[in-house]
């Protein structure tokens, strides 16, 4: 898909667009990555379904760093940009899908999109309420310090992203790398540094507050984050009442598994109501 940019808050977004027509999917990706994360949704079948637009945070992919003054680099600025991405593109009735940092940034929209969102599922997210569930929410493991690492060489990137995949994954990490490296360092600098500062949502309040269904998805080789954190959380709109696990995936779901993903991301559109689909 070819990339496209449109302003936003001062600086330009990239986005990819699929061809279908039905109702519109967006797509946000997750920390040193990209809107080309997505080509097995929007190149597949799930994307010729489907109105999918996937974009690119800022400093990543074929997104600008934020205009001058703004802190677009931690949650307020990321979840400011998808809100405001989707009122420039006119998709707010939209299923918003997220992975991992794509998915806290969703959660953190939620308020700011109010009542148009036709839904949410995020998966390799777990919502944090403050500092110290960051230790409950994280499984052990040191690839996820470098998502905070202002600096990687092609070594560190590709250790990082070898964490995304599940043990054995034939998925080839080239790309991956590739990604991780185009990235602005600025912006994982940033992250750590708004993280550290506490600058992002009780992102679990949200959650219990949220009108909206939200689908909670889990590779079952999943690295970095805790299932059982995310079974305790208190989620009143969860759709089908629990986290759905996808076996042989890991982090990166829509990776190892896309065709699992785009089923129960089927399954999960189909079960909406069905206002707001555009012919």
């Amino acid at each position: 898909m070819a990339l496209q940019t449109v302003r936003v808050r001062g600086a330009e977004v990239g986005y990819r667009r699929s061809g279908g027509r039905g109702r519109p999917v967006v797509l946000v990706h997750g920390n040193s990555s990209s809107s080309a994360t997505w080509a097995p949704l929007l190149d597949g079948e799930f994307g010729e379904r489907f109105a999918c637009v996937a974009l690119d945070l800022p400093g990543h992919g074929g997104s600008a760093p934020p205009a001058a003054g703004a802190d677009d680099y931690a949650m307020p600025g990321y979840s400011a940009t998808i809100a405001e991405f989707a009122d420039a593109l006119g998709v707010r009735d939209a299923v918003f899908v997220g992975w991992s940092l794509g998915g806290n940034a969703l959660v953190e929209a939620a308020p700011l999109l109010g009542a148009d969102p036709a839904g949410y599922a995020v998966f390799g997210t777990p919502a944090v309420r403050d500092g110290a569930s960051f230790a409950e929410a994280y499984l052990p493991d040191e690839r996820m310090g470098m998502a905070f690492e202002e600096e990687l060489d092609a070594e560190r990137a590709a250790l990082y992203v070898s964490g995304f995949l599940a043990p054995g994954s034939a998925v080839p990490t080239g790309p991956l790398v590739a990604e991780a490296l185009a990235t602005d360092p600025a912006a994982r600098a940033g992250l750590a540094r708004s993280v550290a500062e506490g600058r992002f949502a009780d992102e679990t309040a949200v959650l219990k507050e949220l009108r909206q269904p939200i689908a909670v998805l889990h590779g079952a080789e999943e690295r970095f984050v805790s299932l059982a954190y995310l079974r305790g959380l208190t989620v009143p709109t969860l759709w089908r009442g629990a986290v759905q696990v996808v076996p042989g995936a890991g982090h990166a779901v829509h990776l190892d598994r896309p065709d699992a993903l785009a089923a129960l991301l089927g399954d999960f559109i189909a079960e909406l109501p069905q206002t707001g689909i555009r012919a």
